[in-house]
């Protein structure tokens, strides 16, 4: 297979676990930031992942073995490719197969998505954009020409001025381009009607679930990884193999985490992410966290934490909570029936007078 398919495939790999270990995070600040989470602005903040996954592996990887590694020179001289592609202008046949001219083209789309990103995302404008462009590009020539900064004794792939060139042009290339979308969709800025409250949707409630479902599993797979190095490190292999111990400590701590987040809070941590409570009910307060608990995230954990068969039981559950997500009122599936209490946003109740958000939104 191509080393560059490879890479690509690498890239995406690392994006998709930069974006499970930021998803949570990513998810309570575009609620608290954005008013809310849409389809659009998460596709494009995995996107910008990825592309930064992408660009350091197309641009360092893969790293040869130090004992053969080849040195390579440099090009200091501005503009010499304008040669190369004036020279596959005149061969009109050859003109979109010409190495040269193709890794011309390449060195100036690498960096579109770049500049796009910076203005859509940053909310930069096109002189910031074009500069940050020709920063990033100064940033891995240099890494190439130093050797990934002296890790190499010398460079093994070619610093080239006038990557900084095509590069930036891309980067410029990219601003203009984000001039189509509207300019109050662009940023990180908190938007000004963050905080007002929305409707308790069923998608909203999933959401929230899911953000439960895998902040316990991250600090799970967490714990786990660090309990089994320390026991290499003490020499316990035959517990190292087994994982039977780091696997049941995990458990105990991601149990432990999501149990006492409850009892502090009054929420969850997906609850927590897309400003989401319970309220209601006869029940004492305490009691009620408990209750919502063990028929939540608590339950759910605790079920995939047992031996055996208990797995198939941890689906059933899992599969019965969303279907209740469906047939309960506001979507508060069983926590709510457990407790007696409805979903609210957190954010206080919903002005009946307030306008709904533009259809436009679906960018913020």
């Amino acid at each position: 297979m191509d080393d560059r398919l490879l890479l690509g495939g690498f890239a995406i790999a690392l994006g998709v676990v930069a974006g499970v270990v930021l998803f949570v995070p990513f998810v309570a600040v575009s609620f608290r930031r954005r008013g809310g989470l849409s389809l659009g602005r998460f596709a494009l903040w995995f996107a910008a992942l990825v592309y930064v996954m992408a660009v350091w592996t197309y641009t360092v990887l893969p790293l040869p073995d130090p004992d053969a590694v080849v040195c390579v020179p440099s090009n200091l001289e501005l503009f010499a490719f304008v040669d190369d592609v004036r020279g596959a202008t005149l061969r009109p046949a050859s003109a979109f197969t010409d190495p040269a001219a193709l890794q011309v083209l390449l060195d100036v789309l690498l960096f579109v998505p770049f500049g796009f990103l910076v203005r859509v995302l940053g909310g930069r404008g096109i002189v910031v954009a074009t500069l940050a462009g020709l920063g990033l590009s100064a940033f891995i020539e240099l890494t190439q020409l130093t050797g990934v900064w002296s890790l190499y004794p010398c460079a093994y792939r070619v610093f080239d001025v006038d990557d900084l060139v095509t590069n930036t042009v891309g980067a410029m290339i990219g601003s203009l381009l984000a001039l189509s979308v509207p300019r109050h969709h662009r940023g990180m800025g908190r938007a000004a009607d963050a905080d007002r409250p929305r409707p308790v949707t069923r998608a909203r409630r999933l959401l929230g679930m899911a953000c439960d479902a895998l902040a316990a599993w991250l600090v799970f797979l967490a714990v786990g990884v660090v309990l089994q190095l320390v026991l290499y490190a003490l020499g316990a292999r035959d517990e190292v193999r087994d994982g039977g111990a780091a696997s049941a400590a995990a458990s105990v701590t991601a149990i432990a985490v999501c149990l006492v987040v409850v009892l502090a809070t009054g929420r969850t941590v997906g609850d927590l992410a897309v400003e989401l409570r319970f309220e209601g009910g006869g029940l004492p307060g305490g009691l009620a966290r408990v209750l919502r608990f063990a028929a939540g995230i608590g339950g759910l954990t605790v079920l995939f934490a047992l031996p055996g068969a208990w797995d198939f039981v941890g689906w059933l559950f899992a599969l019965a909570s969303v279907i209740l997500v469906f047939a309960t009122r506001s979507g508060r599936g069983l926590p709510g029936l457990a407790s007696g209490q409805h979903l609210v946003d957190a954010r206080g109740p919903i002005d009946p007078d307030t306008p709904p958000r533009r259809p436009s939104a679906r960018w913020r």
